[in-house]
């Protein structure tokens, strides 16, 4: 049976979005890859509206499960780009967990479990992506929200 997933790659105050139809079998059907922004102003209120934008999105268009990126450890120390990020994301799990099942994963278990590379060498390769999804074009940065939808389906290249 076919399902809706979504895959969501927080940063900074953007959420990109992959959506597609996920089958037993075969390529995953792009249906939409997108970046929601913020809106500027009041954080509170900005929180409020792109919450609300994702239980819409969410539920006007049958999507069953969301994946989505897990935080990450800051090398470099953390800054306050990182904790908003970490507060954008917080919205985004609350209004999509109101909707249907929500998954966290991260990059490094992605790139430990999912094929024989890392993350970032699959997102370099344009026909690695041919061969998994067909409807909409990938957008190039929007391959780790992506990747999440693969892994999770169980094609594991």
């Amino acid at each position: 049976m076919t399902e809706r997933w979504v895959g969501i790659v927080v940063s900074g105050d953007k959420v990109i979005v992959v959506d597609a139809e996920v089958p037993d079998a075969g390529q995953l059907v792009l249906q939409n890859d997108d970046t929601w922004r913020m809106q500027g102003g009041d954080r509170a209120a900005a929180y409020n509206v792109i919450g609300q934008q994702c239980r819409d999105y969410l539920r006007a268009n049958g999507v069953t499960k969301v994946l989505i990126k897990a935080s990450a450890v800051s090398l470099g120390g953390t800054k306050i780009g990182h904790l908003r990020s970490a507060e954008l994301r917080g919205v985004i799990k609350g209004a999509a967990a109101s909707v249907c099942e929500v998954k966290e994963l991260s990059k490094a278990a992605l790139s430990r479990n999912f094929g024989d590379r890392k993350v970032d060498e699959y997102a370099k390769d344009d026909a690695f992506w041919m061969t998994h999804f067909n409807g909409e074009e990938l957008r190039v940065g929007s391959r780790e929200a992506a990747i999440m939808l693969l892994a999770e389906s169980g094609r594991n290249e």
